[in-house]
């Protein structure tokens, strides 16, 4: 299901920052759509962070453990200062911030920030693999890539 609201999709402003980041963005505990405005309060207002667009908010079936509510995805492109690694370490700060809990793999949450794409950026270590290792393979990045394009 496909589902647009304020803030969502959304073309909002111009950036010069130097480095481009697409974020996925997944909830699927609480009230995923009010969360996802505040996280894009939070982070439009960081200096280092600014929101160039927004995909619509996709609503999908769980994968790898399927015993939880659906998930409700969405793509923020941002233009940011921070390096690749100093935004990771703030998104796993804002999913703290909002309440996330690591209980075990695929486990419900009330926020998932995954850093999709860097720049042209490839990194594959322990703490971070980009691009995205299975974005190619979820409908809850792919659909919301795909509208970003057709707006």
């Amino acid at each position: 299901m496909i589902i647009k609201t304020t803030f969502f999709p959304a073309k909002i402003k111009k950036s010069t920052k130097p480095n481009k980041a697409l974020i996925g963005v997944g909830c699927n505990l609480g009230n995923c759509i009010r969360r996802f405005k505040k996280v894009y309060k939070f982070l439009n207002f960081h200096p280092k962070i600014d929101i160039v667009q927004t995909s619509i908010i996709y609503k999908n079936p769980p994968f790898g453990y399927l015993n939880q509510p659906d998930f409700y995805n969405t793509i923020f492109v941002i233009r940011t200062t921070f390096s690749v690694y100093e935004l990771l370490y703030f998104l796993l700060y804002t999913e703290k911030k909002f309440g996330r809990q690591r209980s075990f793999k695929n486990a419900p949450r009330t926020l998932d920030l995954d850093i999709i794409m860097f720049n042209n950026l490839k990194i594959n270590s322990k703490k971070l693999t980009i691009p995205h290792p299975h974005f190619r393979e979820r409908d809850s990045v792919i659909l919301p890539l795909h509208l970003l394009g057709k707006r």
